[in-house]
């Protein structure tokens, strides 16, 4: 409930603008893909939300404002590096026309660009970062690699298999069980510090360190 809480409270400082940024050519954009609205508050589906907002948590960023690109995006400074996290607010399905305009706009290359989303092949908890790739069957990846291309680096979170009395749909739309939210948390934490290492050092050494 305390974890709830604290995500609703985040996204409460979230406010509406529609200045053009400066080119910034060392920018790196951080997405976490999920659905929009309460209802899908700290869904399977959702994990990516929660990584943007536990890191934005972690670096004490709480200006979030709505963007005409369809996202929720605030804008940081991480160690010297210029950093957008990004959370689209169109349905999972169509999270490719978020994104690319997001890169369109803040003139961005696809290489700078890391996608946090779920994954239902891996156990609970378990991440894995790869610099490119296909969409393993995800449909947000899928839409994003279809916007830009699939030269962008993605951290899949595992939110485990689907029990067998179970459908998929319906299982990646539901909310973690109290047991699991101790692995879930703690996923939280080592996702924060893939992304941090993906800033400062890159894809291959947050792969070596994590996966």
């Amino acid at each position: 409930m305390i974890f709830h809480k604290a995500l609703a409270n985040l996204w409460s400082h979230v406010f509406h603008s529609a200045s053009t940024p400066a080119r910034w050519d060392s920018m790196k954009i951080v997405v976490g893909l999920g659905n929009p609205g309460q209802r899908y508050l700290l869904t399977r589906h959702n994990v990516g939300f929660m990584v943007i907002e536990e890191l934005a948590k972690r670096w004490g960023v709480e200006n979030w404002r709505s963007s005409r690109h369809e996202a929720h995006i605030v804008q940081t400074e991480k160690d010297g590096q210029r950093v957008l996290l990004v959370a689209p607010q169109t349905w999972m399905n169509a999270s490719g026309r978020s994104v690319s305009r997001v890169l369109k706009y803040y003139q961005v290359d696809s290489e700078n660009l890391l996608v946090i989303c779920d994954d239902l092949s891996l156990p609970l908890g378990k991440l894995r970062l790869r610099p490119q790739g296909s969409s393993g069957g995800h449909n947000g990846l899928k839409d994003i690699i279809s916007a830009v291309g699939s030269e962008f680096s993605r951290l899949r979170i595992g939110i485990g298999q689907v029990p067998t009395e179970r459908e998929t749909a319906d299982w990646v739309l539901s909310r973690f069980g109290n047991g699991e939210m101790t692995a879930v948390l703690e996923s939280l934490q080592k996702a924060t510090l893939v992304v941090e290492t993906w800033i400062d050092e890159g894809a291959e050494v947050a792969m070596n360190r994590y996966n």
